[in-house]
Protein backbone atom coordinates (compact mmCIF):
# COMPACT_ATOMS: atom_id res chain seq x y z
CA UNK A 1 0.00 0.00 0.00
CA UNK A 2 2.64 2.29 0.62
CA UNK A 3 4.54 1.92 -2.13
CA UNK A 4 1.67 2.17 -4.52
CA UNK A 5 1.18 5.72 -2.72
CA UNK A 6 4.87 6.57 -3.46
CA UNK A 7 4.39 5.74 -7.08
CA UNK A 8 1.09 7.85 -7.31
CA UNK A 9 3.10 10.87 -6.04
CA UNK A 10 6.18 10.24 -8.50
CA UNK A 11 4.26 10.18 -11.38
CA UNK A 12 2.64 13.28 -13.01
CA UNK A 13 -1.08 13.90 -13.33
CA UNK A 14 -1.24 12.99 -16.83
CA UNK A 15 -0.14 9.53 -16.54
CA UNK A 16 -3.07 8.92 -14.64
CA UNK A 17 -5.46 9.64 -17.84
CA UNK A 18 -3.20 8.28 -19.80
CA UNK A 19 -3.18 4.92 -18.06
CA UNK A 20 -7.11 5.20 -17.46
CA UNK A 21 -7.47 5.28 -21.51
CA UNK A 22 -5.36 2.25 -21.87
CA UNK A 23 -7.91 0.39 -19.42
CA UNK A 24 -10.92 1.41 -21.14
CA UNK A 25 -8.85 0.87 -24.51
CA UNK A 26 -8.12 -2.77 -23.01
CA UNK A 27 -11.61 -3.88 -21.74
CA UNK A 28 -13.29 -2.22 -25.15
CA UNK A 29 -10.85 -4.62 -27.18
CA UNK A 30 -11.61 -7.32 -24.65
CA UNK A 31 -15.14 -7.37 -25.19
CA UNK A 32 -14.75 -7.22 -29.20
CA UNK A 33 -13.12 -10.24 -29.27
CA UNK A 34 -13.82 -12.51 -26.52
CA UNK A 35 -17.52 -11.46 -25.00
CA UNK A 36 -19.24 -10.65 -27.88
CA UNK A 37 -18.64 -13.70 -30.47
CA UNK A 38 -19.22 -15.73 -27.45
CA UNK A 39 -22.51 -14.36 -26.78
CA UNK A 40 -23.19 -14.33 -30.35
CA UNK A 41 -22.32 -18.20 -30.72
CA UNK A 42 -24.69 -19.15 -27.51
CA UNK A 43 -27.85 -17.13 -29.34
CA UNK A 44 -26.77 -18.95 -32.60
CA UNK A 45 -26.69 -22.04 -30.30
CA UNK A 46 -30.05 -21.42 -28.60
CA UNK A 47 -31.65 -20.23 -31.79
CA UNK A 48 -30.73 -23.96 -33.47
CA UNK A 49 -32.10 -25.97 -30.30
CA UNK A 50 -35.61 -24.28 -30.49
CA UNK A 51 -36.10 -24.81 -34.00
CA UNK A 52 -35.61 -28.63 -33.71
CA UNK A 53 -38.37 -31.01 -35.73
CA UNK A 54 -38.48 -33.91 -36.61
CA UNK A 55 -36.69 -35.43 -39.57
CA UNK A 56 -33.72 -32.84 -38.41
CA UNK A 57 -30.40 -34.04 -39.02
CA UNK A 58 -28.01 -33.76 -35.82
CA UNK A 59 -25.11 -34.47 -33.79
CA UNK A 60 -24.52 -34.80 -30.54
CA UNK A 61 -21.90 -33.69 -28.38
CA UNK A 62 -20.35 -37.18 -28.29
CA UNK A 63 -20.32 -37.25 -32.00
CA UNK A 64 -23.05 -39.65 -32.59
CA UNK A 65 -25.00 -38.52 -35.68
CA UNK A 66 -28.58 -39.22 -36.07
CA UNK A 67 -32.00 -38.03 -37.19
CA UNK A 68 -34.69 -36.61 -34.57
CA UNK A 69 -37.80 -38.51 -34.38
CA UNK A 70 -40.19 -36.49 -31.42
CA UNK A 71 -39.41 -33.52 -29.89
CA UNK A 72 -40.53 -32.87 -26.58
CA UNK A 73 -39.62 -29.73 -24.04
CA UNK A 74 -35.83 -30.53 -22.99
CA UNK A 75 -35.31 -33.45 -25.24
CA UNK A 76 -35.30 -35.14 -28.04
CA UNK A 77 -35.68 -38.56 -29.68
CA UNK A 78 -33.51 -39.52 -32.33
CA UNK A 79 -32.59 -42.49 -34.70
CA UNK A 80 -29.28 -43.57 -34.49
CA UNK A 81 -29.16 -46.33 -36.63
CA UNK A 82 -32.82 -48.68 -37.45
CA UNK A 83 -34.30 -49.86 -34.48
CA UNK A 84 -31.97 -47.71 -32.31
CA UNK A 85 -33.81 -44.79 -30.90
CA UNK A 86 -32.41 -42.77 -28.14
CA UNK A 87 -33.68 -39.91 -25.65
CA UNK A 88 -30.93 -36.79 -25.86
CA UNK A 89 -31.10 -33.81 -24.18
CA UNK A 90 -31.44 -30.49 -26.39
CA UNK A 91 -28.34 -28.96 -24.87
CA UNK A 92 -26.05 -31.68 -25.89
CA UNK A 93 -27.47 -31.25 -29.87
CA UNK A 94 -24.83 -29.07 -31.66
CA UNK A 95 -25.49 -28.44 -35.52
CA UNK A 96 -24.23 -30.71 -37.91
CA UNK A 97 -21.18 -28.51 -39.45
CA UNK A 98 -22.69 -29.65 -43.29
CA UNK A 99 -25.69 -27.69 -42.29
CA UNK A 100 -23.80 -24.43 -40.87
CA UNK A 101 -24.08 -21.37 -43.50
CA UNK A 102 -27.25 -22.41 -45.07
CA UNK A 103 -25.45 -25.94 -46.71
CA UNK A 104 -27.14 -29.26 -46.71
Amino acid sequence: MLLSILLQEAQPKGSMWSSLIWIVLLIVVFWLFFIRPQSKRAKEQQKFRDELKKGDKVVTIGGFHGKITEVKENTVMVSLAPEITVEIEKSALVQNASQVGGQG
